[in-house]
């Protein structure tokens, strides 16, 4: 089950003075898209798996590591606290951002269930429907596995709760441990 809060704003790599963080601002170096396909049932959401030569860590993700020992890969259910990106302007159209977790819930019925996103360099899963791009960031010191199901819910949650009615522009979810999250933000 996951757990969704509105808090103020976390000391992270993704929150940048409210701000969402580009894929650019969290690879040192170069980012390099390793593969390009388009999932769901209208093969129309662009799924693109991004290599960095390192990734920016966040003070969250430096705490995470210290309970990665004791944790099971495997990150589906969860919890993590959501946080909108302030103030309002350019956000994605949620509509836009459910044809993203309508594609996600089709993989995960006639692909699979998880994905897996690796540690180290090759740890960016973006997906990306006219205005709405989504990613799930791996900051772990190990792979991680995560629901395609799970990854849906918080797009469709997301989007329309850090809108402009909530004086935001996309936001993002930050798991309590600080191992991953993912964003919603305009394309």
């Amino acid at each position: 089950m996951l757990f969704l809060s509105f808090i103020a704003p976390l000391s992270l790599l993704a929150l940048v003075a409210g701000n969402p963080v580009a894929i650019e601002d969290i690879c040192q170096g170069n980012k390099v898209v390793t593969s390009t396909q388009f999932i769901g049932e209208n093969k129309n959401v662009k799924l693109e798996h991004i290599t960095c030569d390192a990734i920016k860590a966040s003070e969250v993700a430096e705490k995470g590591a210290l309970l990665q020992a004791r944790q099971t890969p495997n990150v589906c259910g969860a919890p993590c606290t959501t946080d909108c990106f302030l103030p309002a302007g350019g956000g994605p159209d949620p509509n836009d951002c459910h044809i993203i977790a309508d594609a996600l819930r089709f993989d995960s019925q006639n692909v699979a269930p998880v994905f897996t996103v690796t540690n180290g360099t090759n740890n960016v899963l973006s997906l990306t429907f006219a205005s709405c791009t989504s990613f799930f960031l791996n900051q772990a010191t190990t792979s991680l596995t995560y629901c395609r199901t799970d990854f849906a819910s918080l797009v469709d949650f997301i989007a329309p709760n850090c809108q402009a009615t909530q004086n935001a522009h996309g936001g993002l979810c930050v798991a309590n441990d600080g191992r991953w999250f993912v964003q919603v933000q305009h394309a």
